[in-house]
């Protein structure tokens, strides 16, 4: 139970202050409007750091806070004891964390009149759709986050010591240079949770989840994290 709540109280930080920049950045009337797309990332990249520190002072050594994370380690420990609970409790989170954006922004629902920005707060969407680009997108990004998160954990101690922070600066990266196309959901707790909290909570003008593309950074970030993990095994 230590881990579980562990795994969701830290993707429920991390969703709070990761969804948090993005409803900073797009909403009206905001301090950060029109802020741009370095402040997304680099607000990613530390709601992820926060994220896995509250993680481990909640109770989870591992610190996944993404199903994508915990199932490419099942992959490569062969135990997938923890896949359900872990998954349960990121999903749990990263919704409790979307609410909790709703909350701390919830004058500038009204004020922003378009229905697709408040949908971005909450969900990502891809910049071209085209459902073979979108999954190839989420697919690398995932890939190279499991690759990345890998290599810091078997870079010996001093990089263990570091992890929350080189992690961080891994996501700020892949968000740099690989986000533009879908917004690098690389989670499908950080994309689905957020999006059924879109769909459930009363913000004004809100318009449609986009259910059509929902699958896409469920499936392909899952797949990515699987291929990731194996071909880093491969070398290893």
């Amino acid at each position: 139970m230590q881990a579980f709540w562990g795994e969701l109280m830290g993707t429920l930080v991390l969703i709070l202050l990761g969804d948090g920049v993005v409803a900073n950045v797009l909403l009206k009337n905001s301090k950060g409007e029109n802020s741009g797309w370095i402040v997304i990332t680099a607000g990613w990249g530390f709601a992820v750091m926060l994220g896995i520190f509250v993680a481990k002072a909640f109770g989870s050594s591992d610190a996944h806070l993404n199903p994508a994370v915990t199932l490419a380690f099942a992959v490569s420990n062969q135990d997938f004891s923890t896949l359900l609970p872990y998954w349960l409790a990121q999903m749990i989170g990263a919704f409790l964390g979307a609410v909790l954006v709703w909350l701390q922004y919830l004058p500038h629902w009204a004020v922003t009149p378009e229905s697709s920005t408040k949908l971005a707060v909450f969900a990502t969407g891809p910049s071209v759709r085209n459902r073979t680009g979108n999954f190839i997108s989420e697919f690398i990004a995932t890939a190279v986050l499991i690759i990345g998160v890998s290599a810091i954990s078997g870079a010996g101690e001093l990089a263990i010591g570091l992890g929350p922070y080189l992690v961080g600066l891994l996501v700020w990266s892949i968000g740099l240079s690989l986000g533009g196309t879908t917004g690098y959901a690389m989670s499908p707790a950080r994309d689905l949770a957020p999006r059924i909290a879109h769909a459930l909570l009363p913000i004004p003008g809100k318009g449609p989840s986009d259910w059509g593309y929902a699958w896409i950074p469920v499936v392909a970030s899952l797949l990515g994290g699987v291929a990731g993990s194996l071909l880093f095994m491969a070398f290893h």
